[in-house]
């Protein structure tokens, strides 16, 4: 674990998290229901945050856990570091995070994210920290535009009413007519949507839920059996 076990994690305000976010995270953006923000400090500076809020859609990612209650899960929804820690320290901050909301907020019984394969990668940090896989999806949620930025399909549609940039100040619903089209959009922006794939993952910070999860549990080896691989948007 060499340094890994010098790195000091602390509860930090959004107004210190986000802009570490910006900066470092390959979305360049913040999620803007994250509530709770971690950093993680070596040497007195600040080279990693990691951020957990509720899903954007709560009812449906609570079914897949049987009886859980509206605020009993959180997810990990941003997680950026610099280059700066030294190896394994993304584990041991996850970990470290989740024994601080299991000590903290004890109703928390579960931890759902996702590694997104068209821009990062096929989640090895995860299956490191003890996560199961539960989802491999083919990702088509993620356009790429003419300037080389990327806006993913979630972004849009939890808010769908602010002016875009990329649209001349027109807001998503201007140009889908009102609806959730991404298509519209892309054919709009005149992007091209990326081929990857997407992953979920689920910790049980409480074993006994695992026994309630709704859906088969994915051996990790199923990734590189269908071609799932990535890393940086790349196939492995």
């Amino acid at each position: 674990m060499g340094r890994a076990k010098e790195i000091e994690l602390k509860v930090i305000p959004s107004s210190i998290a986000n802009p570490f976010i910006k900066a470092h995270h390959y979305s360049g953006k913040v999620v803007n229901k994250s509530c709770l923000h971690f950093g993680a400090f070596l040497d007195g500076g600040l080279h990693g945050v990691m951020s957990y809020g509720p899903s954007l859609d709560k009812r449906k990612i609570m079914g897949l856990v049987e009886g859980t209650g509206w605020n009993e899960f959180l997810e990990l929804n941003r997680m950026a570091f610099d280059e700066y820690l030294p190896r394994n320290s993304e584990s041991r901050c996850i970990g470290q995070s989740i024994r601080l909301i299991k000590k903290r907020a004890p109703q928390i019984k579960w931890i759902i994210s996702f590694a997104d394969g068209c821009s990062c990668g096929d989640g090895t940090i995860y299956r490191a920290s003890n996560f199961v896989l539960t989802d491999i999806k083919a990702n088509k949620n993620l356009c790429l535009l003419p300037n080389g930025e990327k806006i993913h399909k979630m972004t849009l549609e939890s808010n769908p009413t602010t002016p875009r940039k990329e649209l001349g100040g027109k807001c998503y619903y201007d140009v889908t007519g009102g609806g959730f089209n991404f298509m519209k959009y892309v054919d709009f922006v005149k992007g091209k949507i990326l081929d990857g794939w997407q992953l979920r993952y689920l910790y049980f910070i409480y074993p006994e839920y695992r026994k309630r999860l709704t859906v088969p549990i994915i051996p990790f080896s199923r990734i590189n059996e269908i071609g799932a691989g990535m890393y940086k948007g790349e196939k492995r």
